[in-house]
């Protein structure tokens, strides 16, 4: 995770990230407001033993988006770093070698896969946020749009050796939903997703993958979605058990059966984070970049 030092509304992303609202607020008491929710939810993930590397963002250049590392890069079950094409300019500054270096230091890293040069052809493919992925049958679902090409999800899938399920999604304004994992979430057994906001003849086929290797479907409103219910992520103690980690924002709008459901397959762990929410356009699993390496 990234400590943010200049978080605030990024006018470039806001294009197409049509979560965010612009503040009322000054940038000094945004800062303070979004940092003190940034320590607090790395401290309700420790209390729920959940290992966390929080590196500090730099002060400069600034980064307004820096809270939300699972962008621009992931550390891979096959022991590589891939370094992925940011759409909005500005968000490419976030991508600090140090970063690499200091994951490097404490963790085994067998390659480094770059992607950043497919940029210069306007093709982008944003980490974690354009691709939800089921890593326990190699899948890779994505919603496509301008953060996320077809042509190089299909690719970059083929070089991981997972298969590609991509598909439209809509907002209810009929626009494009920006990033894949606001408005789906996979976990252990189940799969958390907007069927309305995929087209009738592509969520068929999205539905049937999904079902045909037997997770269960629970389904959230487009509502639900603008409440970022959708932007979830499961981790695991210790002792293997699962924790479904969550803003209180998205807790609160998902019905008792919902949560029920959920609850079946893992302890669902609410994190009040509403400024970078509201703010950012992006919820608490943005803000965790997910580590599959060896310790050294």
């Amino acid at each position: 995770m990234v400590r943010p030092a200049r978080f605030g509304y990024n006018e470039e992303a806001a294009v197409s990230n049509h979560f965010q609202n612009e503040p009322a607020e000054s940038n000094e008491l945004i800062s303070e407001k979004v940092c003190e929710e940034f320590d607090h939810m790395v401290e309700q993930l420790r209390l729920n033993q959940i290992q966390v590397k929080v590196i500090q963002d730099a002060e400069l250049p600034v980064k307004p988006d820096a809270v939300f590392p699972n962008n621009w890069f992931s550390m891979n079950h096959s022991g590589s770093i891939s370094l992925f094409p940011m759409c909005t300019p500005n968000r490419r500054i976030e991508r600090r070698p140090e970063i690499i270096e200091a994951i490097a230091a404490d963790y085994k890293v067998s390659g480094l896969e770059d992607l950043t040069g497919n940029e210069k052809q306007g093709n982008y493919l944003e980490g974690t946020g354009s691709i939800v992925f089921d890593h326990v049958h190699k899948k890779a679902y994505a919603c496509v749009s301008e953060r996320t090409s077809l042509d190089l999800l299909l690719n970059y899938c083929q070089n991981i050796g997972y298969t590609a399920v991509p598909f439209s999604s809509l907002d209810k304004s009929g626009r494009p939903i920006y990033h894949t994992n606001v408005m789906m979430c996979i976990g252990t057994g189940y799969t958390v997703i907007v069927k309305e906001s995929i087209p009738e003849e592509q969520r068929i086929t999205v539905l049937r993958s999904l079902e045909n290797d037997g997770l269960q479907v629970i389904d959230l409103t487009l509502d639900q979605m603008e409440g970022f219910a959708g932007n979830m992520l499961e981790l695991e103690k210790p002792d293997s058990s699962k924790i479904l980690i969550c803003s209180s924002t998205a807790f609160n709008v998902l019905t008792p059966e919902q949560k029920n459901r959920l609850s079946m397959f893992a302890e669902i762990v609410p994190i009040s984070i509403p400024t970078i929410e509201r703010i950012g356009g992006g919820s608490v699993r943005c803000m965790m970049a997910e580590n599959f390496l060896e310790h050294r």
